[in-house]
């Protein structure tokens, strides 16, 4: 029988430009268009964890160890920041969603202590959401 899948949510708030310094600003603007520009998104961050379901508590992860590893390794690094210039992890990077989910499951992964991680999703906008399993 395979194992349940809990999620939990979180948000933060942050901004980002795309871009490559060395292009000009109508190159840039023509690859990324208004995205070129410094502007921000409120995000959603949907963390499933999966796993044995422990005898004792009926859960498969404690969800306050959850909260605090994602609170520390994440929210408090991307919230209300320029992720570009601010995260050391992105220099050099898109700050796309897509890379973002990479990032944001390693942070949460090496500091997991029960569960497995199974899914992140992290949604940018209404109508865009970036699913990751890791790699």
């Amino acid at each position: 029988m395979p194992n349940p899948i809990i999620t939990k949510r979180f948000h933060f708030c942050a901004a980002h430009q795309y871009g490559h310094q060395e292009w000009s600003s109508e190159k840039n603007t023509k690859i990324f268009g208004k995205d070129a520009k410094n502007h921000g998104h409120n995000y959603t961050l949907e963390v499933s964890v999966t796993g044995n379901i422990n005898p004792d508590t009926g859960w498969l992860v404690d969800l306050g160890h959850l909260k605090n590893v994602v609170n520390e390794h994440v929210i408090h690094i991307f919230d209300h920041s320029q992720i570009e210039t601010e995260i050391p992890w992105f220099r050099g990077k898109q700050p796309s969603s897509e890379n973002m989910v990479i990032f944001i499951w390693a942070q949460i992964e090496k500091n997991l202590n029960e569960g497995t991680l199974h899914r992140i999703r992290l949604i940018e906008t209404e109508t865009i959401f970036t699913d990751y399993y890791g790699g």
